[in-house]
Parts: structure tokens; sequence; C-alpha cells
């Protein structure tokens, strides 16, 4: 049955580049009532590079679909809810090669999207993806090769544990036109699987920017990668900031049900 607000693809591939940092840091970069997600003692932030293709409303044929290129940076967080403490990702800021995506986000589905322009050299062993955004406020950059471990000194004991942090946050909000409001976008996929990251460089403004993050207080962590996984996008809802003394209420009308 054909449903605009269910989004239907493939993640052709999907790097989470990990960036470990300091609790207070990220304390202060989250609206209320956002809170940083700890791991021994660490918030974790990040971006999320994911090729999708056959990309469409669900119901329509996979051949209508199309192929895009998205950025999102991201903050692990937990906040409290009516139903209790939630865990998911609050993303700042969100980039796409698609016309489609930029046109229809914050409309048709949750979430605003910039212009960006990608680069992307993908093989069975290596992977590269670059990103700069049309209004010059943000470029990621990552070369990297698949391992069987996790970079040396992540926080991370083991990838399973790394696996579980990253598939409980597939809740994600982003900040909405109108003030102290946030869209939910989930992602939620037919198989959750992923394998470690070997990288040789990375960069993104966002984390060398020493205004956000003082020198000392943000370290890369690891990547991992997920590839060839049917997936679908559905909308989250929505999150008010509290008022002092209240907590935050989620609106379920517009998350319909997958079919």
């Amino acid at each position: 049955m054909y449903n605009p607000f269910v989004l239907d693809a493939i993640i052709e591939r999907r790097l989470l580049v990990n960036f470990r940092a300091e609790a207070d840091v990220l304390a202060s970069l989250l609206p209320p009532p956002f809170e940083p997600r700890l791991i021994s003692g660490w918030g974790m932030a990040g971006i999320c590079l994911i090729g999708l293709r056959q990309l469409r409303p669900h119901g329509i044929p996979d051949a209508l679909g199309v192929s895009t290129e998205n950025a999102a940076h991201r903050i692990a967080v937990e906040w409290d809810s009516p139903e209790g403490r939630r865990q998911g990702v609050y993303i700042p800021r969100r980039d796409t090669d698609s016309l489609v995506t930029r046109a229809l986000g914050g409309r048709l589905f949750p979430g605003v999207h910039n212009r960006g322009y990608f680069s992307v050299t993908a093989g069975a062993d290596r992977i590269s993806v670059a990103m700069r955004s049309a209004d010059g406020a943000a470029d990621v950059s990552i070369s990297a090769r698949v391992n069987d471990r996790l970079a040396e000194g992540s926080i991370f004991e083991s990838l399973d544990q790394a696996s579980h942090f990253f598939e409980v946050g597939s809740l994600g909000f982003s900040p909405a036109s109108r003030p102290g409001r946030y869209e939910g976008l989930e992602l939620v996929t037919s198989n959750w699987q992923v394998v470690t990251l070997a990288v040789e460089a990375v960069g993104s403004s966002f984390f060398r920017d020493r205004r956000l993050f003082p020198l000392g207080t943000v370290e890369f962590d690891s990547a991992l990668l997920m590839r060839d996984v049917a997936c679908s996008w559905r909308s989250g809802g929505t999150l008010e900031s509290p008022r002092a003394g209240e907590l935050a209420t989620t609106s379920t009308e517009t998350q319909p049900e997958l079919i």
C-alpha cells in the first residue's frame, strides 16, 4: 500500500565515523531536553555518511526510486519523556546531494537538509568519501579500509558493544523551522550488521572547530561500515523543548505504521 510518510531504500553503504568527546563540551552544544549519552565517562559524536539507492515512498516500485548521498552530524543523546528515559541522536545538521530530499525534508518527511557535494570511491575492501556543503559551513572526508578489529584506543571494548550502542540510537531528532521544536526520523533496518574500518585519514570541519571543541576535548574513536541492507525511514514524531519543571513531550500524530 502506498504510504508517502514511509520511505524505503537500500543502504548501499553507511559509514559511522565516531569521535569521543568530553561530556560537558557536548552538553554545551545540546538544546534541552537532550543530554549526552555516556560510555565510560565519555560522550560520543560523529558523522553518518550514507549512500542510498532505490529511495522511494513505501509502495512505489523499486525501479522508480532514486539514489542519494547524505551526511548527518550526530551526537548520541538521551532525554526524559513521559514514557521514561529515551536514547537516540541529536542531529544539528544534515546535507544531501538530492534535490528531492532537500525539497521534501521538513515537509513530507522530517528534517531540514542542506545542499552538499559528494565524492565517493568504494570497492570491496577500501572506501573514501568526501563532502563539501554548498554554503561552505561543513566539510567531511574519510579514507579507510575494511578490517577485523576496532581502532586502537577506541572507547568501545568490542565490535558487539559498539554495534549495540549505535543500533539503539536509530531515532534522530533535528531542529525544525520553529525554535524549540525537533523533528524525529527513525531508521528501521532488515538486518543490522556492521564491520570495522581501519581509518587512514579523516577530517571534519565540525570537530576541528576550536570554538566548539577546545583543544584536547575531542578525539577520533572508531569507524563502522554497513552495506547492502534494506531499510525504511519513518517519522519519529516531534519533540518540544520543555519549560522549567516539565518533561519533554513527543507527538506521535505523524508516526505511521510500517505496512
